[in-house]
Protein backbone atom coordinates (compact mmCIF):
# COMPACT_ATOMS: atom_id res chain seq x y z
CA UNK A 1 0.00 0.00 0.00
CA UNK A 2 1.27 3.48 -0.84
CA UNK A 3 2.57 5.64 1.99
CA UNK A 4 -0.15 7.90 3.42
CA UNK A 5 2.24 10.87 3.20
CA UNK A 6 2.90 10.40 -0.53
CA UNK A 7 0.70 12.76 -2.54
CA UNK A 8 -2.26 12.11 -4.72
CA UNK A 9 -1.16 13.45 -8.11
CA UNK A 10 -4.00 14.35 -10.47
CA UNK A 11 -3.05 14.87 -14.11
CA UNK A 12 -5.65 17.15 -15.66
CA UNK A 13 -7.34 20.18 -14.11
CA UNK A 14 -10.80 20.30 -15.65
CA UNK A 15 -14.08 18.98 -14.23
CA UNK A 16 -12.97 15.46 -13.30
CA UNK A 17 -9.61 16.53 -11.88
CA UNK A 18 -11.02 19.35 -9.78
CA UNK A 19 -13.99 17.25 -8.59
CA UNK A 20 -11.69 14.37 -7.64
CA UNK A 21 -9.53 16.68 -5.53
CA UNK A 22 -12.56 18.34 -3.92
CA UNK A 23 -14.36 15.04 -3.23
CA UNK A 24 -11.19 13.48 -1.77
CA UNK A 25 -10.94 16.32 0.76
CA UNK A 26 -14.67 16.18 1.47
CA UNK A 27 -14.37 12.46 2.26
CA UNK A 28 -11.43 13.04 4.62
CA UNK A 29 -8.39 12.23 2.45
CA UNK A 30 -5.56 13.99 4.28
CA UNK A 31 -2.43 13.32 2.19
CA UNK A 32 -1.05 16.10 -0.04
CA UNK A 33 -2.85 16.64 -3.35
CA UNK A 34 -1.06 17.98 -6.45
CA UNK A 35 -3.31 19.01 -9.35
CA UNK A 36 -1.51 19.45 -12.69
CA UNK A 37 -3.06 21.53 -15.46
CA UNK A 38 -1.28 21.97 -18.79
CA UNK A 39 -3.18 25.18 -19.65
CA UNK A 40 -2.12 28.54 -18.18
CA UNK A 41 -5.69 29.28 -17.01
CA UNK A 42 -7.15 28.30 -13.65
CA UNK A 43 -9.73 25.50 -14.06
CA UNK A 44 -12.78 26.83 -15.90
CA UNK A 45 -16.26 25.83 -17.10
CA UNK A 46 -16.36 24.46 -20.63
CA UNK A 47 -20.08 24.60 -21.62
CA UNK A 48 -20.15 28.43 -21.90
CA UNK A 49 -17.29 28.31 -24.42
CA UNK A 50 -19.64 27.18 -27.20
CA UNK A 51 -22.66 29.03 -25.82
CA UNK A 52 -22.60 32.16 -23.65
CA UNK A 53 -19.00 33.22 -24.28
CA UNK A 54 -19.39 33.21 -28.07
CA UNK A 55 -22.79 34.89 -27.86
CA UNK A 56 -21.36 37.62 -25.60
CA UNK A 57 -23.57 36.66 -22.64
CA UNK A 58 -20.78 35.25 -20.47
CA UNK A 59 -17.50 36.97 -19.57
CA UNK A 60 -14.18 35.21 -19.02
CA UNK A 61 -14.32 36.34 -15.38
CA UNK A 62 -17.47 34.22 -14.90
CA UNK A 63 -15.90 30.93 -16.01
CA UNK A 64 -13.92 29.81 -12.93
CA UNK A 65 -14.81 26.31 -11.70
CA UNK A 66 -13.91 27.26 -8.13
CA UNK A 67 -13.20 30.52 -6.36
CA UNK A 68 -9.59 31.76 -6.16
CA UNK A 69 -9.21 30.74 -2.49
CA UNK A 70 -10.58 27.22 -2.88
CA UNK A 71 -7.37 25.40 -3.78
CA UNK A 72 -5.20 26.88 -1.04
CA UNK A 73 -8.03 26.52 1.46
CA UNK A 74 -8.36 22.80 0.68
CA UNK A 75 -4.61 22.17 0.65
CA UNK A 76 -4.61 21.46 -3.09
CA UNK A 77 -1.35 22.35 -4.82
CA UNK A 78 -2.63 23.62 -8.19
CA UNK A 79 0.18 23.83 -10.76
CA UNK A 80 -0.77 25.49 -14.05
CA UNK A 81 1.10 25.26 -17.36
CA UNK A 82 2.63 21.95 -16.27
CA UNK A 83 2.53 18.99 -18.65
CA UNK A 84 3.01 15.37 -17.59
CA UNK A 85 5.20 13.55 -20.14
CA UNK A 86 5.54 9.97 -18.88
CA UNK A 87 4.54 7.64 -16.04
CA UNK A 88 6.87 5.28 -14.20
CA UNK A 89 4.43 2.88 -12.56
CA UNK A 90 7.12 0.80 -10.85
CA UNK A 91 8.72 3.80 -9.15
CA UNK A 92 5.34 5.55 -8.70
CA UNK A 93 6.38 8.84 -10.25
CA UNK A 94 5.43 11.18 -13.08
CA UNK A 95 7.98 12.81 -15.38
CA UNK A 96 7.14 16.44 -16.14
CA UNK A 97 7.98 18.50 -19.23
CA UNK A 98 10.85 20.27 -17.46
CA UNK A 99 12.54 16.92 -16.79
CA UNK A 100 11.70 16.79 -13.08
CA UNK A 101 9.85 13.91 -11.44
CA UNK A 102 6.92 13.91 -9.06
CA UNK A 103 6.34 10.91 -6.80
CA UNK A 104 2.86 9.74 -5.94
CA UNK A 105 1.03 7.47 -3.54
CA UNK A 106 -2.06 7.58 -5.72
CA UNK A 107 -2.25 8.79 -9.31
CA UNK A 108 -5.43 9.95 -11.05
CA UNK A 109 -5.54 10.48 -14.82
CA UNK A 110 -8.10 13.11 -15.85
CA UNK A 111 -6.40 13.94 -19.13
CA UNK A 112 -9.65 14.58 -21.02
CA UNK A 113 -9.90 14.61 -24.79
CA UNK A 114 -8.80 16.69 -27.77
CA UNK A 115 -10.53 17.70 -30.98
CA UNK A 116 -10.54 15.12 -33.74
CA UNK A 117 -8.61 16.55 -36.72
CA UNK A 118 -10.25 16.93 -40.12
CA UNK A 119 -8.04 15.02 -42.61
CA UNK A 120 -8.36 17.35 -45.62
CA UNK A 121 -6.12 20.05 -47.13
CA UNK A 122 -6.43 23.59 -45.84
CA UNK A 123 -7.04 23.10 -42.12
CA UNK A 124 -3.92 25.19 -41.39
CA UNK A 125 -5.39 28.31 -43.05
CA UNK A 126 -6.11 31.38 -40.93
CA UNK A 127 -9.77 31.57 -40.01
CA UNK A 128 -10.02 27.81 -39.39
CA UNK A 129 -10.69 27.02 -35.73
CA UNK A 130 -11.54 24.20 -33.39
CA UNK A 131 -13.32 24.65 -30.08
CA UNK A 132 -12.21 22.79 -27.00
CA UNK A 133 -10.26 25.18 -24.78
CA UNK A 134 -10.72 28.74 -23.53
CA UNK A 135 -8.03 29.93 -25.93
CA UNK A 136 -9.90 28.25 -28.81
CA UNK A 137 -13.12 30.02 -27.84
CA UNK A 138 -11.43 33.41 -27.46
CA UNK A 139 -9.89 33.00 -30.93
CA UNK A 140 -13.32 32.26 -32.46
CA UNK A 141 -14.84 35.17 -30.54
CA UNK A 142 -12.17 37.50 -31.87
CA UNK A 143 -12.71 36.23 -35.44
CA UNK A 144 -16.44 36.92 -35.16
CA UNK A 145 -15.82 40.65 -35.37
CA UNK A 146 -14.76 40.37 -39.02
CA UNK A 147 -16.90 37.39 -40.00
CA UNK A 148 -20.01 37.49 -42.19
CA UNK A 149 -20.26 33.89 -43.41
CA UNK A 150 -19.24 30.88 -41.35
CA UNK A 151 -19.15 27.15 -41.98
CA UNK A 152 -19.38 24.74 -39.05
CA UNK A 153 -18.16 21.27 -39.95
CA UNK A 154 -19.92 18.73 -37.75
CA UNK A 155 -23.57 18.53 -36.71
CA UNK A 156 -23.09 17.19 -33.19
CA UNK A 157 -23.82 19.11 -29.99
CA UNK A 158 -20.72 21.31 -30.09
CA UNK A 159 -21.16 22.12 -33.78
CA UNK A 160 -24.82 23.04 -33.32
CA UNK A 161 -24.14 25.12 -30.21
CA UNK A 162 -21.44 27.02 -32.10
CA UNK A 163 -23.77 27.47 -35.09
CA UNK A 164 -26.44 28.93 -32.80
CA UNK A 165 -23.96 31.29 -31.11
CA UNK A 166 -22.51 32.48 -34.43
CA UNK A 167 -26.02 33.09 -35.78
CA UNK A 168 -26.89 35.11 -32.67
CA UNK A 169 -23.72 37.15 -33.28
CA UNK A 170 -24.96 38.04 -36.77
CA UNK A 171 -23.08 35.60 -39.00
CA UNK A 172 -24.64 33.66 -41.86
CA UNK A 173 -23.99 30.04 -40.83
CA UNK A 174 -23.94 26.73 -42.71
CA UNK A 175 -23.55 23.43 -40.83
CA UNK A 176 -21.99 20.59 -42.84
CA UNK A 177 -22.69 17.08 -41.50
CA UNK A 178 -21.43 13.85 -43.05
CA UNK A 179 -24.32 11.79 -41.64
CA UNK A 180 -27.77 11.86 -43.23
CA UNK A 181 -29.18 13.51 -40.10
CA UNK A 182 -28.02 15.67 -37.18
CA UNK A 183 -27.04 14.11 -33.84
CA UNK A 184 -27.43 10.63 -35.29
CA UNK A 185 -25.39 9.04 -32.47
CA UNK A 186 -27.55 10.56 -29.74
CA UNK A 187 -31.07 11.07 -31.10
CA UNK A 188 -33.70 9.01 -32.93
CA UNK A 189 -34.83 10.24 -36.34
CA UNK A 190 -37.81 12.17 -34.98
CA UNK A 191 -35.58 14.28 -32.70
CA UNK A 192 -32.98 14.74 -35.45
CA UNK A 193 -35.71 16.04 -37.75
CA UNK A 194 -36.97 18.39 -35.05
CA UNK A 195 -33.48 19.80 -34.41
CA UNK A 196 -32.86 20.32 -38.14
CA UNK A 197 -36.17 22.16 -38.58
CA UNK A 198 -35.51 24.27 -35.47
CA UNK A 199 -32.12 25.41 -36.76
CA UNK A 200 -33.43 26.14 -40.25
CA UNK A 201 -36.26 28.25 -38.79
CA UNK A 202 -33.64 30.28 -36.93
CA UNK A 203 -31.60 30.98 -40.05
CA UNK A 204 -28.99 28.19 -40.07
CA UNK A 205 -28.40 26.44 -43.43
CA UNK A 206 -27.77 22.69 -43.26
CA UNK A 207 -25.78 20.49 -45.65
CA UNK A 208 -26.55 16.90 -44.57
CA UNK A 209 -24.98 13.71 -45.91
CA UNK A 210 -22.13 15.83 -47.26
CA UNK A 211 -18.38 15.34 -46.95
CA UNK A 212 -15.65 17.98 -47.16
CA UNK A 213 -12.89 17.61 -49.77
CA UNK A 214 -10.81 20.65 -48.83
CA UNK A 215 -10.73 24.06 -47.22
CA UNK A 216 -9.65 26.65 -49.76
CA UNK A 217 -8.18 30.12 -49.44
CA UNK A 218 -5.73 32.69 -50.66
CA UNK A 219 -2.94 34.61 -48.95
CA UNK A 220 -3.09 32.11 -46.10
CA UNK A 221 -6.72 32.83 -45.16
CA UNK A 222 -9.74 30.55 -45.60
CA UNK A 223 -12.28 31.60 -48.24
CA UNK A 224 -14.37 28.51 -48.96
CA UNK A 225 -15.25 24.93 -48.12
CA UNK A 226 -15.16 22.50 -51.07
CA UNK A 227 -17.84 19.82 -50.65
CA UNK A 228 -17.66 16.25 -51.94
CA UNK A 229 -20.28 17.04 -54.63
CA UNK A 230 -18.00 19.73 -56.08
CA UNK A 231 -19.88 22.74 -54.71
CA UNK A 232 -17.93 25.55 -53.08
CA UNK A 233 -19.36 27.33 -50.02
CA UNK A 234 -17.82 30.79 -49.58
CA UNK A 235 -16.96 31.69 -45.98
CA UNK A 236 -14.51 33.70 -43.91
CA UNK A 237 -14.66 31.51 -40.78
CA UNK A 238 -14.62 27.73 -40.34
CA UNK A 239 -15.16 25.94 -37.03
CA UNK A 240 -14.38 22.22 -36.87
CA UNK A 241 -16.60 20.17 -34.57
CA UNK A 242 -16.29 16.53 -35.64
CA UNK A 243 -15.85 14.99 -32.22
CA UNK A 244 -12.96 14.28 -29.88
CA UNK A 245 -10.25 11.71 -29.22
CA UNK A 246 -9.49 10.65 -25.62
CA UNK A 247 -5.99 11.57 -24.41
CA UNK A 248 -4.87 8.04 -23.58
CA UNK A 249 -1.21 8.36 -24.58
CA UNK A 250 0.24 8.73 -21.05
CA UNK A 251 -1.62 5.65 -19.88
CA UNK A 252 -1.01 3.62 -23.02
CA UNK A 253 2.74 4.25 -23.06
CA UNK A 254 2.91 3.16 -19.42
CA UNK A 255 1.19 -0.14 -20.26
CA UNK A 256 -2.22 0.68 -18.75
CA UNK A 257 -4.99 -1.04 -20.70
CA UNK A 258 -6.91 1.26 -23.05
CA UNK A 259 -9.69 0.66 -25.57
CA UNK A 260 -11.69 3.69 -26.67
CA UNK A 261 -10.39 5.39 -23.52
CA UNK A 262 -8.62 4.23 -20.36
CA UNK A 263 -10.43 1.11 -19.16
CA UNK A 264 -11.70 1.52 -15.59
CA UNK A 265 -14.21 -0.24 -13.35
CA UNK A 266 -17.26 1.47 -11.77
CA UNK A 267 -14.91 2.98 -9.17
CA UNK A 268 -12.51 4.51 -11.68
CA UNK A 269 -9.75 1.96 -10.99
CA UNK A 270 -7.42 1.11 -13.88
CA UNK A 271 -5.56 -2.17 -14.19
CA UNK A 272 -2.45 -0.56 -12.61
CA UNK A 273 -1.99 -0.42 -8.84
CA UNK A 274 -2.94 2.92 -7.25
CA UNK A 275 -3.88 4.48 -10.60
CA UNK A 276 -7.36 5.89 -11.16
CA UNK A 277 -8.93 7.60 -14.18
CA UNK A 278 -12.02 9.79 -14.58
CA UNK A 279 -13.68 12.18 -16.99
CA UNK A 280 -13.71 12.20 -20.79
CA UNK A 281 -10.67 9.91 -20.99
CA UNK A 282 -12.23 7.08 -18.93
CA UNK A 283 -14.07 4.16 -20.54
CA UNK A 284 -16.00 3.28 -17.40
CA UNK A 285 -17.98 0.21 -16.38
CA UNK A 286 -21.64 1.25 -16.11
CA UNK A 287 -24.26 0.33 -13.51
CA UNK A 288 -26.37 -2.63 -14.66
CA UNK A 289 -29.46 -1.47 -16.56
CA UNK A 290 -31.65 -3.58 -18.87
CA UNK A 291 -30.44 -3.06 -22.42
CA UNK A 292 -27.73 -0.62 -21.29
CA UNK A 293 -24.03 -0.80 -22.21
CA UNK A 294 -21.63 -2.68 -19.94
CA UNK A 295 -19.15 0.19 -20.24
CA UNK A 296 -18.80 3.44 -22.11
CA UNK A 297 -16.94 6.73 -22.31
CA UNK A 298 -19.39 9.52 -21.53
CA UNK A 299 -18.42 13.06 -22.53
CA UNK A 300 -20.41 15.09 -20.01
CA UNK A 301 -19.85 17.17 -16.90
CA UNK A 302 -22.16 14.95 -14.91
CA UNK A 303 -20.26 11.81 -15.91
CA UNK A 304 -16.94 13.51 -15.07
CA UNK A 305 -18.17 14.61 -11.65
CA UNK A 306 -19.84 11.29 -10.79
CA UNK A 307 -16.84 9.27 -11.97
CA UNK A 308 -14.49 11.51 -9.98
CA UNK A 309 -16.57 11.09 -6.80
CA UNK A 310 -16.49 7.30 -7.25
CA UNK A 311 -12.71 7.40 -7.67
CA UNK A 312 -12.31 9.64 -4.60
CA UNK A 313 -14.20 7.08 -2.50
CA UNK A 314 -11.46 4.54 -3.28
CA UNK A 315 -8.82 6.85 -1.78
CA UNK A 316 -10.45 6.75 1.65
CA UNK A 317 -11.29 3.04 1.61
CA UNK A 318 -15.06 3.55 1.41
CA UNK A 319 -15.85 2.55 -2.18
CA UNK A 320 -19.06 4.02 -3.63
CA UNK A 321 -19.43 2.75 -7.21
CA UNK A 322 -20.92 4.87 -9.96
CA UNK A 323 -24.70 4.57 -9.81
CA UNK A 324 -26.31 7.77 -11.08
CA UNK A 325 -28.60 8.02 -14.10
CA UNK A 326 -26.53 9.73 -16.83
CA UNK A 327 -27.82 13.09 -17.97
CA UNK A 328 -26.67 15.78 -20.39
CA UNK A 329 -27.78 19.18 -21.63
CA UNK A 330 -27.28 21.54 -24.55
CA UNK A 331 -28.37 25.09 -25.35
CA UNK A 332 -29.00 26.02 -28.98
CA UNK A 333 -30.69 29.33 -29.82
CA UNK A 334 -33.63 29.63 -27.37
CA UNK A 335 -33.84 25.85 -26.92
CA UNK A 336 -32.64 23.99 -23.83
CA UNK A 337 -32.19 20.28 -24.52
CA UNK A 338 -31.97 18.01 -21.47
CA UNK A 339 -31.31 14.31 -21.93
CA UNK A 340 -31.54 11.62 -19.25
CA UNK A 341 -30.67 7.95 -19.58
CA UNK A 342 -29.39 6.19 -22.70
CA UNK A 343 -32.04 5.31 -25.29
CA UNK A 344 -31.71 2.16 -27.40
CA UNK A 345 -32.75 1.76 -31.03
CA UNK A 346 -35.67 -0.58 -30.25
CA UNK A 347 -37.16 1.41 -27.33
CA UNK A 348 -40.82 2.40 -27.64
CA UNK A 349 -41.07 6.20 -27.95
CA UNK A 350 -43.87 8.28 -26.41
CA UNK A 351 -44.25 12.03 -27.10
CA UNK A 352 -45.52 14.24 -24.26
CA UNK A 353 -46.40 17.72 -25.48
CA UNK A 354 -46.20 19.33 -28.91
CA UNK A 355 -42.94 19.46 -30.87
CA UNK A 356 -44.12 22.53 -32.80
CA UNK A 357 -44.38 24.46 -29.51
CA UNK A 358 -40.67 23.87 -28.69
CA UNK A 359 -41.81 22.48 -25.30
CA UNK A 360 -42.04 18.69 -25.08
CA UNK A 361 -40.48 15.47 -23.80
CA UNK A 362 -39.84 12.21 -25.64
CA UNK A 363 -39.94 9.25 -23.25
CA UNK A 364 -38.25 5.95 -24.18
CA UNK A 365 -39.71 2.74 -22.78
CA UNK A 366 -37.76 -0.50 -22.51
CA UNK A 367 -39.65 -3.62 -21.40
CA UNK A 368 -42.42 -1.26 -20.30
CA UNK A 369 -40.16 0.83 -18.01
CA UNK A 370 -38.94 4.40 -18.54
CA UNK A 371 -35.32 4.03 -19.75
CA UNK A 372 -34.54 7.51 -21.12
CA UNK A 373 -36.07 10.92 -21.84
CA UNK A 374 -35.23 13.85 -24.08
CA UNK A 375 -36.77 17.18 -23.05
CA UNK A 376 -36.89 20.55 -24.81
CA UNK A 377 -37.62 23.58 -22.64
CA UNK A 378 -39.21 21.36 -19.97
CA UNK A 379 -36.70 21.46 -17.04
CA UNK A 380 -39.13 20.25 -14.37
CA UNK A 381 -40.10 17.28 -16.55
CA UNK A 382 -36.41 16.47 -17.08
CA UNK A 383 -35.80 16.37 -13.31
CA UNK A 384 -38.82 14.10 -12.87
CA UNK A 385 -37.66 11.89 -15.76
CA UNK A 386 -34.36 11.25 -13.99
CA UNK A 387 -36.28 9.92 -10.97
CA UNK A 388 -38.55 7.81 -13.16
CA UNK A 389 -35.53 6.26 -14.90
CA UNK A 390 -33.81 5.54 -11.57
CA UNK A 391 -37.02 3.83 -10.38
CA UNK A 392 -37.45 1.98 -13.68
CA UNK A 393 -41.02 3.20 -13.42
CA UNK A 394 -43.72 1.43 -15.41
CA UNK A 395 -46.16 4.07 -16.66
CA UNK A 396 -49.02 3.50 -19.12
CA UNK A 397 -48.21 5.11 -22.47
CA UNK A 398 -51.45 7.08 -22.43
CA UNK A 399 -50.46 8.72 -19.10
CA UNK A 400 -47.00 9.56 -20.42
CA UNK A 401 -48.50 11.09 -23.55
CA UNK A 402 -51.02 13.24 -21.61
CA UNK A 403 -49.43 16.54 -20.46
CA UNK A 404 -52.20 16.89 -17.87
CA UNK A 405 -51.47 13.51 -16.24
CA UNK A 406 -49.52 13.65 -12.96
CA UNK A 407 -46.39 11.49 -13.24
CA UNK A 408 -44.97 12.30 -9.80
CA UNK A 409 -46.57 9.32 -8.00
CA UNK A 410 -44.64 7.00 -10.34
CA UNK A 411 -41.33 8.49 -9.13
CA UNK A 412 -41.88 7.47 -5.49
CA UNK A 413 -39.56 4.55 -4.54
CA UNK A 414 -41.40 1.27 -4.28
CA UNK A 415 -41.10 -0.64 -1.00
CA UNK A 416 -38.67 -3.57 -1.15
CA UNK A 417 -40.02 -7.07 -1.36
Amino acid sequence: MASSSAPLVIVGASYAGVQLAAAARELGFDAPIVLLGDEPHAPYQRPPLSKGLLAGKTGVDQLALRGPDFYAGQGIDLRLGVRAMALDLAAQRVRLADGSHLGYGWLALATGARCRPLPVPGTDLQGVHQLRTLDDALAVQQALGRCTRACVIGGGFIGLEVAAALTTAGAQVTVIESQARLLARSFPASMSDYVAAAHRRRGVALELDRGVRALQGSQGRVEAVLLDDGRRLDCDLVVLGIGVLPNVELAQEAGIECAGGILVDALGRTGAPNVLAAGDVANMAQPPFPGGPARMRLESIQAANDGARAAASVLVGRPQPLGAVPWFWSEQHDLKFQMAGLPAADDAVVLRGDMDSDRFTLFYLRDGAVAAAHSVNRPAEHMLARKLIAQRAHIPSEALADPAADLKPYSIPRPAG
